[in-house]
């Protein structure tokens, strides 16, 4: 038996054929997966050799019970035995496989060298090439001309060789000295930024109205510096000022003297930025206290404010307005007889830069400018009379229009000429059937629903005053009645020598009941109303009180209130004064 297991544990090679197990790679077993199925003839013999094995375990049990035992006895041993033989057959296969495979990946290695060498190869003859063709554009760069292509020659000597390398060398120095230099003059196109347009926003509108007012600072002080220099504000300033600018024009030093100045106030500045106090000016400066923003802001004030900055930013636009408009007009000759004050004080002056030295030139015009500035001007600030007659260039510039001036002279003019066309022809044929004629000045006064005092039920006496011709829109609020439709009412104002008249918009033509007449000697009261409390300043409206009203009556949202009160308070009084005068006991 132990021979037949002899048999079947070294039935294949002898395990001194092959390397010690240590030696071996460390490698899986499943890579020899595909090699174990290669080799199954070595497992045919087993199952006949352990049938054998089988028979004799058979025999020997007949034999006696002795022997029986002795078998039970070597059964562990046989399996153990069996066990190692399987797993020494398992190693040896495992060896064997990755023998293979360490020669199949010798023999890809060997194939992939020779792929990235002829890569390499591949690389510098690429390089070399390139390295070629940059040598000869450097050369080709410093001369403009073309040249033709050198015949070849069959060989290049050493001093040559040394040459070419000196004058690279130097090519290539002088391009990383001034080759930035150069490359700043391309021409590239230029880029366009679009700037993002903010929201609007009450907080940034109050902050930039700021900001421009902190900017103009500086401006306003300078002019209203110069502004008391010219009034003789400080007289030992002035006097000062005066004579050092004189005695510098008279030398021909004004021009240095002004730079001069300039280069203090830099100093100047300087030392403040370092921390030195230094306060100079001839007008002592007025700190405005600037209220700190508020955070937290209502409707109404966020309203108010953005009604301010918007009233500030509309008087600083007009006031610009006029000043570029006031000088587009003195050149294209809207004024001819201002213009050509102008021209003739231009050609004046060419013709003396033309004839007179400049030395002789620049002096006359610096004592003029000393004289004008100290003296002439000081006599026209403090004499108005003076200055509206013989400042030539004040009055120049108070005569020149706008173009707002300009269009209202228009219109003026046009009204004119139809009023006089229509004075020629006969008016009263082509007046309109119900317009009212006026006596003593022939103007025709109506309504949209026609002839005024037919409207009204008025004598044709009573017609609006010419402050309120075409009427002030406004709404009439009669808090006397319930009903949405007679509480509000939408229409027009007007004023006449002894009534208030309102036209409602829903009336139909001629009289009608929505139409309100007012007598002025009958109102009581008349105020300056606030309809809505809510909103911003002291409102749109006008509370006239009489004693057929339980409640006073208000003409609410109307655009020109405070011309509207006017008109009527001043009408009112002018009525009551008469009326008192004629009836003194009343």
């Amino acid at each position: 038996m132990l021979k037949r297991l002899d048999k079947i544990r070294f039935r294949g090679q002898r395990r001194d054929e092959f390397l010690d197990l240590v030696d071996s790679p460390n490698t899986s077993d499943t890579e020899c997966s595909e090699e174990a199925v290669m080799k199954p003839r070595s497992s045919i013999r087993e199952p006949e050799e352990l049938r054998e094995a089988e028979g004799e375990l058979q025999s020997d049990a007949q034999a006696g019970p002795g022997s029986f035992s002795a078998a039970l006895q070597d059964e562990p041993r046989t399996d153990l035995n069996e066990v190692k033989a399987h797993l020494e057959i398992a190693l040896l296969e495992k060896h064997f496989l990755q023998e293979e495979l360490r020669k199949l990946r010798e023999e890809s290695n060997d194939s992939l060298k020779q792929e990235l060498e002829r890569e390499r190869c591949r690389c510098t003859d690429l390089e070399q090439k390139i390295n070629e063709v940059l040598k000869t554009r450097v050369e080709d760069s410093p001369s403009q001309t073309p040249k033709a292509p050198p015949p070849p020659a069959p060989a290049v000597s050493s001093t040559d060789k040394q040459k070419e390398t000196l004058s690279n060398s130097f090519l290539k120095w002088l391009y990383d000295r001034f080759g930035v230099y150069i490359e700043d003059f391309r021409f590239q196109p230029e880029e366009t930024t679009v700037e993002t347009e903010e929201p609007l926003s009450a907080k940034r509108l109050t902050e930039n109205m700021r900001r421009l007012k902190r900017g103009f600072k500086p401006v306003t002080n300078f002019m209203r510096n110069l502004s008391a220099l010219s009034r003789w504000y400080s007289v030992y300033t002035s006097a000062i000022a005066f004579f050092i600018y004189m005695y510098a024009a008279w030398h021909g030093w004004t021009i240095p003297m002004f730079l001069f100045f300039a280069i203090l106030r830099l100093s100047l500045n300087y030392l403040i930025a370092r921390g030195w106090r230094i306060q100079w000016s001839i007008v002592p400066e007025v700190s405005e206290p600037e209220e700190p923003p508020k955070e937290d802001l209502t409707v109404s004030e966020k309203f108010q404010l953005v009604l301010d900055v918007a009233q500030k930013a509309q008087n600083l636009f007009g006031r610009m307005a006029n000043i570029l408009e006031k000088i587009k007009n003195l050149f294209i000759w809207v004024q001819p007889e201002l213009t050509q004050k102008l021209y003739v004080g231009l050609w004046l002056a060419f013709i003396s830069s033309c004839l007179l030295p400049y030395k002789l030139l620049g002096f006359i015009i610096g004592v003029y400018a000393g004289i004008k500035f100290f003296i002439i001007d000081f006599i026209f600030k403090s004499c108005p009379k003076l200055r509206q007659r013989f400042d030539t260039p004040y009055i120049i510039w108070t005569s020149l229009p706008t173009d707002l001036q300009l269009k209202e002279r228009s219109s003026s003019t046009l009204s004119r000429r139809v009023a006089a066309a229509g004075g020629r022809g006969s008016v009263s044929a082509a007046a309109p059937l119900g317009v009212s004629r006026d006596d003593e000045g022939g103007r025709y006064y109506s309504t949209k629903r026609g002839a005024f005092h037919e409207v009204f039920n008025l004598p044709e006496s009573e017609r609006p005053l010419p402050v309120c011709e075409n009427g002030w829109r406004c709404c009439l609020i009669n808090r006397d009645r319930k009903t949405p439709t007679d509480y509000i009412r939408n229409g027009v104002l007007y004023v006449t020598e002894n009534y208030l008249c309102f036209e409602s918009s829903s009336s139909r033509s001629g009289s009608s009941k929505r139409n309100k007449v007012i007598k002025l000697l009958d109102i009581t009261d008349i105020q300056k109303y606030k309809v809505l409390s809510v909103l911003p300043g002291s409102g749109m409206g006008i509370s006239i009180a009489t004693p057929s009203t339980l409640k006073p009556m208000v003409f609410g949202a109307m655009m020109h209130r405070d011309e509207a009160f006017d008109a009527i308070f001043t009408q009112y009084m002018k009525i009551v004064a008469m009326a008192t005068a004629t009836n003194p006991e009343t």
